[in-house]
């Protein structure tokens, strides 16, 4: 097994306003905890994005490390293949508001925004 590696490049991008309402929410949990962003099978087009915090002592050593300043965004291999070039953002408007995930390896993506096919 390989040692968990950090990575410079960032194959997962935050917009300036995901990250700052992410280390809110992290600050509501009151420790320092890593997002965790892989996918699933299942959701309106087949795959499901899934985010959470996460303990850093639950990293596993096949992981990515994505470093922004400190606060770390991890993902398994097998999700990183789907999610690569990913860019998530948030938006707090009243319709439509929320995470929004624009995955560049998506081939079709559902009404919500929150499942894909590839």
């Amino acid at each position: 097994m390989t040692q968990a590696t950090e990575t410079k490049q960032k194959g997962i991008q935050l917009t300036e306003q995901a990250l700052q309402h992410i280390l809110a929410l992290r600050n509501q949990q009151g420790k320092d905890l890593f997002l965790r962003v892989g996918v699933r099978q299942g959701g309106c087009s087949g795959m499901s994005y899934l985010m959470d915090f996460e303990e850093p002592s639950q990293v596993r050593d096949n992981d990515e490390i994505f470093d922004y300043d400190g606060f770390k965004i991890v993902c398994d291999p097998k999700s990183l293949l789907y999610l690569y070039g990913l860019v998530l953002d948030y938006s707090n408007a009243m319709i439509g508001g929320g995470f929004q995930f624009t995955n560049p390896n998506a081939s079709q993506s559902c009404g919500c925004g929150k499942s894909f096919s590839v």
